[in-house]
């Protein structure tokens, strides 16, 4: 059900952004993403800032049609206008720190855009001292 709600939404996405680069729904470009970001030491209740850029190696616009953390304790921001082809974005994910158990801490951030596959995963480490 997920994986169809995420095709109506990027599909209709696509199809609402309509200017000079003439973008129609099925055009599948790549994307060159870290896979895994490394924060270091945190203290416990503090917040894990992680930055990472996504880069549009494909031939066409790249849609990030959603940019969501594995859990209610990780937020991500992030550019919602198409990314011309060869072009990049920063995109910034917040990890709180206060409910985890010292140690790894582990995190995805889910980016669903049009590429195929669809949904590219970025993993934020960091090691989760007691205070």
């Amino acid at each position: 059900m997920k994986k169809v709600l995420s095709i109506l939404s990027v599909s209709l996405l696509l199809w609402s952004c309509q200017d000079n680069n003439k973008i129609e729904v099925g055009n599948k470009t790549e994307i060159e993403v870290q896979s895994v970001v490394e924060m270091g030491d945190v203290i416990l209740g503090e917040n894990v800032n992680a930055t990472f850029n996504v880069k549009n190696v494909g031939e066409y616009p790249l849609i990030l049609a959603e940019v969501k953390g594995s859990c209610s304790c990780t937020v991500a921001e992030y550019k919602k206008d198409p990314i011309a082809p060869g072009e990049s974005v920063t995109i910034k994910a917040t990890v709180k720190t206060d409910n985890a158990q010292p140690g790894l801490l582990r995190k995805d951030v889910r980016i669903v855009s049009n590429t195929d596959p669809s949904i590219t995963s970025v993993l934020i480490t960091a090691n989760v001292l007691r205070k």
